[in-house]
Order: structure tokens, then C-alpha cells, then sequence
């Protein structure tokens, strides 16, 4: 069965790319939760579990919400950010502004009539309640992403370059059937096939085109939502995730130590996920400069590229780099 999103030409036209810090941090407590964990993240998870024993959060306004034996949570906990790359202020700012009206029918649609105590005492108080959340999440972000969010940043950023190549490489047809197996684009329609689906279902498509959103910290499915007052967002599995929690913390191939030093070898294993100088300089407990030095050294022998996104410069592997490293890109 399939989950079909209309898609004319105005509307792929307007489809972008984007990334959310709080779609990231409502990703990881679902993870927490045990809601279509991914083995991928496992020692993300096993930090996180600790963090929070230690010092526990209050998340009784949130987690219920997002973390219950409903299929579906309330759409308006992750709108659709605004920009390319939203900060996670500015994403709870449009958080906050979902009327009331919105927040109870998408209560509604979760929940039912008969709402549980959580969603019951935010539909009675929309505002307060949507501040309150905010503010936990605000605190959830800054205890469990925030320690990781340059190299989770990292990855999310490469992924939209590699996305942008690909629409401008074969259009939205290769764009679609790249972003994950279960989706394809084909006769104005995007289909979003899985075995989870038990009937034929039409996305209620939100104004405007899609927002193509990588996830780091999330399940490995694709998730749609199937009514929005934003823009209609696709959350998918960023490319390059397996990587992220593991780079650096192997000792280099020894073929790779030989041919460029362990010094080199040892920058070319950290950058099976992609990094910027100072993540890199950070994980390996050296000056940026001595990075630069040695990432150039790389960069003419082929076996690292970078990429500008934003203020940033992202640094990887070339597929030379990864087979020398090791690795399957």
C-alpha cells in the first residue's frame, strides 16, 4: 500500500531542502522512547541514557505527545522551518505561533475525541501549553543535541549538497528515487510505499512545494505528514549516518599508515563522517592549523574534497579517500 502526496509542477517548482535542529531533537526522544529505533544510533543512545539518568529532564508536557501507541503524533511539534538552516530558536518561535484552532484538530487526528491528559490540558490551554513545550524541548536540545550538533550538522549539510547534485543532476525523478527505496516520483505524484501502510492514503498537502528534511537521529523510515498547517514536510534518513557515531574511534587502516603517515591516516579515518576544521582539530586534540596543514596535503592527493555550506567548509572523503581508509561510501 502507499501514502501518494499530489505533486504538480508548482509544487515541485517550490519543493526545497532544509534542515531542523528541533526536528532532530523530537527525533532523539522518540529514539529514547523506543519509537522505530535505529540501531544506528546506539551509542548516541547509550550516551543519551546516561546524560538522563544522571540528570533527569521534564518532559511531562512533550512526551506524551510523541512518544504514546499512537502511528502518528501531532504535526505542529516539528513545523516546517522556514529557511535552508534554521536555528532552534527559530523553529520553536513557529512552534509557538500554532493557533489554537490548529493544535486541537491536530490533537484530534492523533488522539481522537477523547483526549489523554497531556493533549487534553493543551487543548484547553493552547498558548500556555505551547510554551511550556517549548521550553522542554529548548532543554532537551541544548542537554542531548547541542553536545553533538556540529558533527550531526555536519553530516545534514553534506546530505543536502549531495541532494542539490542529484536534482540538478537527473531532476526530481533521481532526486525521489535516491532519497530512500520506499519512495518514487512518477506522473506528478510522489509514493511513499511500505508494508506499514494497510490502505491507499492522499496526503492532505500543506501550501507551497515540500520540505525535504535529513534526519540524523531518527528511524529509518521516511515520514510524511498526512495534514499540516505548514508546508508538508519528508523526513528522511541523512545519507552518510552510519558513519557519524563511529569516525575516529578505530585506529587507521595500516596500509593507510604507511603510505601517509598516522597523522594523515588517522585525519582520513575521522572524516568517514564529514567534518569542518574545528571538529576535526576537537576530536583529534590538535591545532586547526596542523588540520589545514595536513587536510591540504590530503585535498591534492585526491583523497579528500570540501564543500562550502554556509559559513562553513565541510571536508570528506573522496571514494579514493574511503577505499583507502577502508570504507564503503
Amino acid at each position: 500500500m502507499a501514502l501518494t502526496i499530489d505533486l504538480g509542477v508548482a509544487e515541485l517548482a517550490a519543493t526545497r531542502l532544509a534542515i531542523s535542529p528541533l526536528s532532530e531533537t523530537v527525533a532523539g526522544l522518540q529514539q529514547l522512547g523506543d519509537i522505530d529505533r535505529h540501531p544506528i544510533n546506539l551509542r548516541w543512545l547509550r550516551w543519551a541514557a546516561d546524560e538522563l539518568a544522571r540528570h533527569p529532564l521534564d518532559l511531562s508536557h512533550t512526551l506524551p505527545l510523541i512518544v504514546s501507541d499512537r502511528p502518528s503524533w501531532p504535526e505542529f511539534l516539528v513545523p516546517a522551518p522556514l529557511g535552508a538552516g534554521t536555528s532552534i530558536e527559530d523553529d520553536l518561535a513557529t512552534l509557538r505561533r500554532t493557533t489554537a484552532s490548529q493544535v486541537r484538530a491536530s490533537l484530534c487526528r492523533v488522539f481522537g475525541e477523547e483526549l489523554p491528559d497531556a493533549a487534553a490540558a493543551l487543548a484547553a490551554q493552547p498558548t500556555a501549553g505551547l510554551h511550556a513545550i517549548a521550553a522542554e524541548l529548548r532543554a532537551a536540545h541544548d542537554r542531548l543535541i547541542a553536545p553533538h550538533w556540529s558533527r550531526i550538522r555536519a553530516v545534514l549539510d553534506a546530505d543536502v549538497i549531495y541532494r542539490a547534485r542529484q536534482l540538478a543532476a537527473g531532476g526530481a525523478e533521481r532526486l525521489f528515487t535516491d532519497l530512500h527505496p520506499d519512495l518514487r516520483w512518477c506522473d506528478g505524484r510522489l509514493m511513499l510505499e511500505e508494508v506499514r501502510w494497510r490502505a491507499e492514503r492522499v496526503v492532505n498537502r500543506g501550501p507551497g512545494g515540500l520540505v525535504l528534511i535529513p534526519v540524523v537521529l531518527g528511524s529509518p523510515y521516511v515520514l510524511i505528514k498526512k495534514s499540516t498547517s505548514t508546508q508538508t514536510t519528508v523526513r528522511y534518513p541523512a545519507r552518510g549516518v552510519g558513519a557519524l557515531w563511529t569516525a575516529g574511534t578505530r585506529s587507521p587502516a595500516g596500509s593507510a599508515v604507511r603510505l601517509l603517515g598516522r597523522a594523515r591516516a588517522e585525519l582520513l579515518e575521522a572524516l568517514r563522517s564529514p567534518a569542518t576544521t574545528t571538529d576535526l582539530a576537537r576530536a583529534l586534540g590538535v591545532t586547526p592549523s596542523a588540520v589545514s596543514q595536513h587536510l591540504g596535503v590530503l585535498r591534492e592527493s585526491g583523497l579528500v574534497a570540501r564543500e562550502r555550506s554556509g559559513r562553513n567548509v565541510l571536508y570528506m572523503t573522496t571514494a579514493l579517500g574511503a577505499s583507502l581508509s577502508g570504507t564503503i561510501t
